[in-house]
């Protein structure tokens, strides 16, 4: 099913998309169901955050409470293409969708804001409008 996904038009699987499937099986999966999304809404957003999750490992982002902090207002969606770490203090009520968090910044976002999944707010807000990536 996966493998289908990430299939150009003649058939073959692009190398980078292989490299992505063999290690994480459900990073490929949320790239691939991004990507219909994206495709479907013609949203540019998500395109964005589709290429964003599609980098190496190495260049991967990583993003802490503090600078969700000092770049958010209060109300804000925000889109995190990588992974929030707990480092800082969160005071605004604020919503971030990211691609995984760390057990400390769970437990600090859930107490003020909310902690989504990129899928779910994919699916809420397919055309990516009001949303905020903070990189």
């Amino acid at each position: 099913m996966l493998r289908e996904g990430l299939q150009t038009k003649k058939g073959k699987v692009r190398r980078k998309n292989l490299a992505i499937l063999r290690k994480n099986s459900e990073l490929a999966s949320t790239i691939l169901q991004l990507r219909q999304v994206a495709i479907q809404n013609n949203s540019g957003f998500w395109k964005k955050v589709v290429l964003e999750l599609q980098k190496p490992r190495r260049n991967k982002r990583v993003v802490n409470i503090y600078k969700i902090q000092k770049l958010a207002k209060q109300g804000d969606v925000i889109v995190v293409p990588g992974k929030v770490l707990g480092t800082g203090d969160l005071s605004l009520k604020v919503t971030i969708a990211a691609e995984s968090f760390s057990k400390s910044a769970l437990e600090k976002i859930n107490s003020v804001g909310k902690a989504r999944s990129l899928l779910d707010l994919a699916r809420e807000n397919p055309k990516g409008t009001g949303l905020k990536i903070i990189v």
